[in-house]
């Protein structure tokens, strides 16, 4: 049997790291916890996790800082637990590459559902069930995804992705020249119970063109279509 995956929690309110470290223990998985960004940032260089849940306003170093230079090393899967009247930094966690939100306060039954979607998504690439279309290597022009390994290559070189960003290239690439709506591409990257809005598409986006032309300044082929959505330029 495959082990459970370790959850790595941060956040500076100890009731908020006792009640959620229980109910994810209690569906078996491996937990660690921290108080502060800093403390987790040195316990996961040298003993990694497979997805993080991190608070943004924190002691010492916050969520984004850790967030951001955690991107430096990892691509970690990161959910974050954010108030409401949070939206700028949401925005700013979504274009580092944070996976997913959740708004205090929140049912522990609710996060629980995250970190299982978040995971499954994480996993999709090694499970057996999945189809074969879905775990085809897809080449297109200089793009080469590789679903089963989970990389990918432009031009011969590495672009580091996060699974969010994987998927929803993965979607866009597979079809070139069709428009794919925004709900379409939630569809592709976000399990069926969690929601997500059009800015957060439009942020993964921005990010995927932003790693892409770091390693080449030409990147275009990733068109919007002001009020529809988005496709992924077939070749000349």
């Amino acid at each position: 049997m495959k082990e459970k995956s370790t959850i790595v929690l941060v956040d500076d309110e100890q009731n908020i790291l006792k009640s959620l470290r229980t109910a994810l223990e209690a569906e078996g998985y491996k937990v660690r916890t921290y108080s502060d960004g800093m403390a987790a940032l040195e316990a996961l260089s040298e003993d990694p996790a497979d997805l993080g849940v991190f608070d943004i306003k924190m002691p010492r170093m916050d969520g984004m800082e850790l967030l951001r230079r955690l991107r430096q090393q990892s691509d970690m899967p990161v959910i974050f637990l954010t108030s409401k009247d949070e939206e700028i930094d949401e925005l700013f966690g979504l274009k580092m590459g944070a996976d997913d939100y959740i708004a205090k306060p929140f049912s522990l039954r609710l996060v629980v559902e995250r970190v299982k979607a978040v995971l499954r998504r994480m996993g999709a690439k090694d499970a057996p069930s999945t189809p074969e279309a879905a775990r085809a290597v897809v080449e297109r022009g200089k793009l080469r995804l590789d679903p089963e390994r989970h990389t990918c290559h432009w031009d011969n070189k590495a672009v580091t992705l996060t699974v969010t960003e994987f998927l929803i290239l993965q979607a866009l690439a597979t079809r070139p020249g069709v428009v794919k709506t925004r709900d379409a591409l939630m569809d592709a990257a976000y399990d069926d119970q969690v929601y997500v809005d059009d800015r957060t598409i439009d942020s993964h986006i921005k990010r995927l063109r932003k790693k892409f032309k770091h390693v080449d300044d030409n990147f275009d082929v990733i068109e919007t279509l002001y009020g529809v959505g988005y496709r992924f330029k077939e070749a000349g």
